[in-house]
C-alpha cells in the first residue's frame, strides 16, 4: 500500500512539473514559430504550432531595417568583456576580503555594502557626467570599465571563499613558497568554480538585458547594443510594425543566454547544493 501511494505522489508530482514545465516554455515556443513565419500566418487562427519557411527571410528583413549584426557584436563584446574582468577583480577581491587581515577591513567592506542600497537610477546622471568628462560617450567602454567590479560580485565570492575555501589550504600554499597571486590562481581559483559559474550566469544574463544604461550613453544605431536596437525598431519611426521580423530578432538575442545558461548551470547548480548543505 505504502509503495503504491508513493507511485502515486510521485506520479502526480511529475505531472504538475511537467504541466508547469509546458506553460514556462510555450511561451519561448511560440516565439521561435512566429519567427519563421510571415506576418499574415502569425494571426490565423487556431494559433500556428509547427515552423515555417521564412525565417531567412525575416533575417534578411532585419538586417535591411536596422545593423543587427552590429548590435550583436556590440552586446557580445560588452556581455562577454564584463563577465570576464567580473570573475577576476570580483573573486580577487572577495578572496582579500576573505582571507587576508588589513586595518579597516570591516569598515571599507560594510561601506561597499552599502552602496548595494543606492537605487541605480541615482547613479545614472553622475555615471553620464563621469562617461562624457572621460570621453566615454558613444564608446562601449563606458558599459564595461566602471562594471568590472560591483558589490555584489565581492560579497558574492567574499562570502563563497569563506566557506569554500579552508585556511590550512592557504597556510600550506604559503610554506611551499607561493606568492599570494600564486594562491589565489592556483590554490584558491580552482576551488571556487561553482561560485564563479553563478556569477557568470548572473553578470552575463544581467549586460545582455541591460537597457537604460546603453539607451543613455551610445548615440548611433552602429554602437546600440540588443535591447536599445530592437526597442528602436519597436518603435517604427512611423512604419506599420512588423511582429514576425521583431520575433526573429528577439529569438536570436535568446541565442547565447541559453548557450551561456547551458555551459555554466552545472557549476551554478553545484553552486546552489553546496549552500543547500551548508546551511
Amino acid at each position: 500500500m505504502n509503495k503504491l501511494t508513493d507511485v502515486v505522489t510521485r506520479g502526480f508530482l511529475y505531472l504538475i512539473l511537467v504541466t508547469g514545465a509546458i506553460v514556462f516554455l510555450f511561451p519561448f515556443y511560440w516565439m521561435v514559430i512566429n519567427s519563421t513565419v510571415t506576418n499574415a500566418q502569425m494571426f490565423v487562427y487556431p494559433p500556428r504550432l509547427y515552423p515555417g519557411r521564412v525565417f531567412l527571410d525575416n533575417v534578411r528583413q532585419l538586417l535591411e531595417v536596422i545593423p543587427f549584426h552590429l548590435n550583436y557584436l556590440n552586446s557580445l563584446i560588452v556581455s562577454t568583456s564584463r563577465t570576464v574582468l567580473m570573475l577576476f577583480f570580483c573573486s580577487l577581491a572577495g578572496y582579500a576580503f576573505a582571507k587576508h587581515r588589513f586595518p579597516g577591513r570591516k569598515l571599507l567592506f560594510a561601506l561597499m555594502l552599502g552602496t548595494m542600497m543606492i537605487p541605480q537610477g541615482v547613479s545614472l546622471i553622475p555615471w553620464f557626467v563621469m562617461m562624457s568628462f572621460f570621453g566615454w560617450v558613444n564608446s562601449l567602454k563606458a558599459l564595461i570599465v566602471p562594471q568590472i567590479a560591483t558589490a555584489f560580485g565581492i560579497f558574492w565570492m567574499r562570502q563563497y571563499i569563506e566557506s569554500s575555501v579552508p585556511g590550512e589550504l592557504i597556510d600550506a600554499a604559503r610554506i611551499d613558497g607561493c606568492s599570494e597571486f600564486g594562491i589565489y590562481w592556483r590554490v584558491v581559483a580552482p576551488v571556487i568554480l561553482p561560485g564563479l559559474g553563478a556569477l557568470a550566469i548572473i553578470t552575463f544574463l544581467s549586460t545582455w538585458e541591460e537597457y537604460m544604461g546603453p539607451l543613455i550613453i551610445l548615440k548611433q544605431a552602429s554602437k546600440y547594443t540588443i535591447p536599445v536596437a530592437l526597442a528602436v525598431f519597436q518603435q517604427g519611426g512611423g512604419m506599420p510594425p512588423n511582429y514576425v521580423v521583431m520575433m526573429t530578432g528577439v529569438t536570436l538575442a535568446t541565442a547565447p543566454i541559453l548557450i551561456v545558461f547551458l555551459i555554466a548551470s552545472k557549476q551554478f547548480i553545484s553552486n546552489l547544493t553546496a549552500g543547500a548543505l551548508k546551511f
